[in-house]
C-alpha cells in the first residue's frame, strides 16, 4: 500500500501570487486538501480535477470543523495512504496551530513537512505602504494575537512589555478587542497619539485601510463598521504610508471582477487584470471528461481529406487512440489544421505540418477533433469528441463563498461563447445572482459578444470594440481614473 504524506502549507495573506514555490507544488500533486477560510479559494484551481476538496474554514460566528475533528481527518486521509495538502492563510506557524496538527501526525509516525508562508503581519503594511521595520521609526516588530479562549476573549498580554519595548506591534484579528487593546498601550506608556492602521483583507484589490491613533481608532472603527479579517498595525511607522503607499494606485485597484469562462485553464486575461491590481474571479471552473472513442470514425479514418484539431490537447488525444487501438498513422491521408497556433505546435511535435483553420479549403471530407465544444464548428462534418466539457461541481460552495466575501463591480464577456455559458451555467442555474447583472457594469469584449448578450437579455454597459485583452485593461482603467477624480 502507498504511503501518505501530509504537507502542511502556508497559504499565504491572499494575493495568490505569493504562496512559495514549494507550496504551490504541493497543491499541484495533492490528492487531498484541507483548507482553511483565510486561504484564497483561487489557490485550489491549482489542483488536480480529482483531488478531494475539504473546508474546514473558521468564521467569525461558527465553527465548521473543530481543530480536534481536523486533526483527526488529517491522519485518516494519510492513513489513507493520500498526499494531503492542509492549505492554511498566511504562514501555518503564526497562529496557525500548526504545531497540533505535526504533533498530531507525529504521534502516529506519519510522513509530513511544513511549508513556510508568508504571515499576513507582515505583507498586508507593505501591500499599505508599511515596512514593519525602518531604521528611522522602528528597529522592534511583535506579532501579537488579539483575542484567546478567555471567556470575554481579551488576551492576557504583557502590556507593559509591548508598550515600552516594541516599537511597531501587529494585532491579528483585533478589531473586536480594539478599545481593549487601545487602552491598556495608552495605560502602560505608550502615546495616545501613535498612528494605527487597520488593515481589511490585505493584499486583495478589495484591500481597505482605516487610519488613526490609540486614542480614536477605535470609535473611527466603530463609525465604520470596520469588521476582520483585518491586521491593526501599531507604532510611528505607520506614517510612511504616505510615501510608500503603491499597492493602491495600481490602475485597477477596487476593480472586482467576474470573468466569463470557457475554458479549463486559467485565462490570460485574468493574469493581466490582477497584474494590474484586480481581484478576478473566473466563472465557471470546467473539466473535462473522457468519453469513449468513436472506432467507427478511427477505422475510417483513410476517408477523411480534411482535419481540423481544436485544441493543443486534441491532437494528444486523437493520435493517442490510433495507437491505443493498432492503426498505424501513415492511414492518416487528411491534410492537418488546427484552430490556435498552439495545436499547429502540437501537430508540429509530432512531426506532422499543419496550418492555420484560415486556411483551410472548403472542399473535401472533414474530421472536426475536439472536446464537446467542438460541435460549434461546421454543422455538416464529422465530429470525432475526445472529451466533454463540464462544470465542476465540487467548486460551486468554493464560487459562492467568493462571491458572498467579494463585491463585485465589473462583469467582463470576453467572447459569446462566455456570455452564453454565463447564462446556462450561472444565471438560468441560480449560480450568479441576476441582481450582479444589473448593479456591476458588463463589458463585452466585440459587437459580436455584445449582441448575443443582449439577446440573452443582459444589459450591456460596454463594448471594447479591440477584443483584446489591452483594450479592455485601457477602459477599466480610464474608468477608474474617472471616479476617481
Amino acid at each position: 500500500m502507498k504511503k501518505g504524506k501530509a504537507f502542511l502549507v502556508g497559504a499565504g495573506p491572499g494575493d495568490v501570487q505569493l504562496i512559495t514555490v514549494k507550496g504551490m507544488e504541493a497543491i499541484k500533486k495533492a490528492e487531498v486538501i484541507l483548507y482553511d477560510r483565510l486561504a484564497n479559494p483561487k489557490l485550489l484551481e491549482f489542483a488536480p480535477d480529482e483531488c478531494e476538496l475539504i473546508y474546514c474554514g473558521k468564521l467569525p460566528d461558527r465553527h465548521v470543523l473543530r481543530q480536534e475533528m481536523i486533526n483527526d481527518l488529517l491522519v485518516a486521509r494519510v492513513l489513507e495512504g493520500k498526499t494531503v495538502v492542509r492549505l492554511k492563510g498566511g504562514d501555518p506557524g503564526v497562529f496557525g496551530r500548526v504545531g497540533e496538527e505535526a504533533e498530531a501526525l507525529a504521534e502516529q509516525g506519519l510522513s509530513y513537512e511544513i511549508v513556510p508562508g508568508i504571515t499576513s503581519g507582515i505583507a498586508a503594511p507593505l501591500y499599505a505602504g508599511i515596512p514593519v521595520t525602518h531604521r528611522e521609526f522602528g528597529e522592534s516588530f511583535a506579532v501579537v494575537t488579539a483575542h484567546d479562549k478567555s471567556a470575554d476573549g481579551q488576551p492576557k498580554l504583557d502590556w507593559q512589555g509591548l508598550a515600552a519595548g516594541v516599537d511597531t506591534i501587529a494585532f491579528y484579528m483585533g478589531i473586536s478587542n480594539l478599545p481593549f487593546i487601545c487602552s491598556n498601550l495608552i495605560m502602560h506608556g505608550k502615546p495616545a497619539e501613535t498612528p494605527v492602521i487597520l488593515i481589511q483583507w490585505g493584499t486583495f484589490s478589495r484591500q481597505k485601510t482605516l487610519e488613526g491613533t490609540l486614542a480614536d481608532i477605535a470609535e473611527k472603527a466603530r463609525a465604520e463598521n470596520f469588521t476582520n479579517p483585518a491586521i491593526t498595525l501599531v507604532g510611528d511607522i505607520v506614517s510612511l504610508r504616505g510615501k510608500l503607499n503603491w499597492f493602491e494606485k495600481k490602475p485597477l485597484f477596487g476593480k472586482q471582477i467576474l470573468l466569463a469562462r470557457t475554458g479549463t485553464a486559467l485565462s490570460r486575461l485574468a493574469k493581466e487584470l490582477t497584474e494590474q491590481g484586480a481581484d478576478v474571479i473566473e466563472f465557471p471552473k470546467w473539466k473535462k471528461i473522457r468519453v469513449s472513442a468513436d472506432m467507427q470514425v478511427i477505422h475510417s479514418i483513410s476517408e477523411f481529406e480534411r482535419i481540423l484539431f481544436t485544441s493543443p490537447e486534441s491532437v494528444d488525444d486523437f493520435f493517442g487512440t490510433l495507437f491505443n487501438e493498432g492503426v498505424d498513422i501513415r492511414k492518416v491521408k487528411a491534410d492537418l489544421f488546427g484552430i490556435s497556433v498552439k495545436s499547429i505546435r502540437a501537430l508540429n511535435g509530432k512531426g506532422l505540418f499543419a496550418e492555420l483553420k484560415e486556411r483551410m479549403p472548403r472542399s473535401g471530407k472533414l474530421l472536426i477533433v475536439g472536446d464537446s465544444e467542438c460541435e460549434v464548428f461546421y454543422e455538416d462534418a464529422e465530429k470525432f469528441l475526445t472529451s466533454k466539457m463540464v462544470v465542476d461541481e465540487q467548486y460551486t460552495a468554493i464560487f459562492n463563498r467568493m462571491m458572498e466575501e467579494a463585491s463585485i463591480n465589473t462583469v467582463i464577456l470576453p467572447s459569446s461563447r462566455a456570455a452564453k455559458k454565463l447564462v446556462s451555467e450561472g444565471l438560468l442555474k441560480e449560480r450568479v445572482p441576476q441582481q450582479l447583472l444589473k448593479t456591476a457594469e458588463v463589458v463585452c469584449m466585440g459587437e459580436r459578444t455584445a449582441w448575443i448578450a443582449d439577446s440573452l437579455g443582459i444589459h450591456v454597459d460596454t463594448v471594447v470594440k479591440a477584443p483584446a485583452n489591452e483594450a479592455v485593461i485601457e477602459h477599466l482603467a480610464k474608468k477608474e481614473q474617472e471616479l476617481l477624480a
